[in-house]
């Protein structure tokens, strides 16, 4: 399975409606000339359980400063619901590339939460 081989994985729920946040748009960018320009990896959505499965290959993460950047607003808008905040970015640093990393959001219009998951 896909989401058991990739280092880095997220899972977005919409605590608003009590259910996993389907078809949230969101991007993972690496920080690269020494930190002077993001370079976007990889461009996706969430699934029907809110997760994203294969952000990264199997294996190691090469170490470096990450982003996810997560599309609320239009994940908000499709449902017809204003929202506060447009977008959500988690910037994270991985210094061990052999650890598996997961960093859940927790959504509403008018909130989030996040913090490294196991």
């Amino acid at each position: 399975m896909e989401l058991v081989s990739s280092p880095l994985t997220t899972h977005v729920l919409d605590t608003a409606s009590g259910l996993p946040a389907q078809g949230l748009c969101l991007r993972l960018s690496r920080l690269e000339d020494h930190g002077q320009q993001w370079t976007e990896l990889r461009k996706s959505y969430t699934d029907s359980d809110g997760r994203c499965p294969g952000l990264l290959p199997p294996g190691p993460m090469k170490a470096g400063t990450y982003k996810l950047s997560f599309d609320t607003e239009g994940y908000w808008k499709k449902r017809g619901q204003e929202s506060f905040y447009p977008y959500v970015e988690v910037v994270f640093t991985i210094t061990n590339e052999t650890h598996r990393f997961h960093v859940p959001l927790l959504l509403s219009p008018w909130s989030y939460t996040t913090y490294r998951g196991s």
